[in-house]
């Protein structure tokens, strides 16, 4: 698991000049190793102990041949990701809003490496703040499909 935080690929001064970036692509993330520690203490988390993730002999011998990430295990790790991509300041907080479009077309396998690549799709203002959509692409090293792609939506508050 990676752990070292370092400044962002591309940092935004502030919100006006990350609403003029729609269109483009932020960046990408490091990689990041999917740990099978990692995975058990999602499944703790989340009371969803599936013999596919927290089992590993079991696992070997299943349809993917090692045990896998869940799916939302791979999605919660944007916001991680993201630390390594972009930042913009002169905010007081960003605010989850929702999701679009959430898809995972390829299992993530203990120990492999993830890594996301961002692209500003949208940005309106809203009453509580800027509405972004930011497109994610979480790719899998050596792999020809991502491990997940989705839009992500958040309200920027100045």
């Amino acid at each position: 698991m990676s752990t070292t935080e370092s400044e962002p690929a591309r940092v935004f001064p502030d919100l006006d000049s990350f609403t003029a970036a729609v269109g483009e692509q932020l960046g990408s993330s490091a990689w990041h190793t999917v740990t099978q520690d990692q995975i058990d203490l999602f499944a703790d988390a989340t009371l969803d102990h599936q013999w596919i993730h927290v089992d590993p002999d079991r696992a070997a011998t299943g349809p993917f041949g090692a045990p896998i990430a869940h799916g939302f295990l791979t999605l919660s790790l944007i916001p991680r990701l993201a630390k390594d991509v972009y930042r913009v300041d002169g905010l007081s907080m960003g605010i989850n809003y929702g999701l679009n479009k959430v898809r995972f077309p390829q299992p993530v396998k203990v120990g492999q490496r993830i890594r996301g690549s961002a692209e500003l799709a949208e940005a309106a203002p809203g009453k509580q703040g800027t509405q972004a959509v930011v497109r994610w692409t979480l790719e899998i090293e050596g792999e020809a499909k991502p491990a997940c792609i989705a839009e992500m939506v958040t309200v920027l508050v100045p």
